[in-house]
């Protein structure tokens, strides 16, 4: 899966109401009380931050992990990768998301289809963690 940097993320301090009862995604519930409050998206996924960019994500090789093609993808450019964070991987002088991973001591780059191999790092070469994916924004209405 390729990505576009699409550029760095910037607040505009909107604020959008926030119903505090969730949602069922099963069968419905009955009647609950709720409340409303409000939300920033801003604050939700840290784009006020100077190390905040978005990318676009390209290809079909993040669709188990839930990113797909044109997704947006929330990128933290300062959170320290740990293994099992979706990252932006620049290997080769190209980039990539793709899952970290570990394989005797050796970063393993792991898609989340299993139509794609996994890029297994050796100890020659280079690979930079552009950033960690914080959050991926998906569209489902097409019209």
């Amino acid at each position: 899966m390729r990505i576009s940097l699409i550029g760095p993320a910037a607040s505009n301090g909107a604020r959008l109401p926030l119903f505090t009862c969730p949602v069922q995604a099963g069968f419905p519930s009955p009647a609950d009380d709720y409340r409303e409050t409000s939300l920033s998206l801003d604050e939700l996924v840290n784009v006020h931050a100077s190390h905040t960019f978005l990318l676009r994500a390209q290809g079909d090789s993040m669709q188990d992990a839930g990113i797909y093609d044109n997704d947006i993808l929330v990128v933290d450019r300062a959170a320290r990768p740990l293994p099992g964070d979706v990252v932006i991987a620049c290997v080769r002088g190209d980039f990539t998301v793709k899952v970290l991973t570990f394989e005797a001591g050796l970063p393993v780059l792991m898609p989340a289809n299993p139509r794609y191999q996994p890029i297994r790092m050796h100890s020659t070469d280079e690979l930079e963690i552009w950033g960690v994916v914080s959050h991926s924004l998906h569209r489902h209405r097409f019209r």
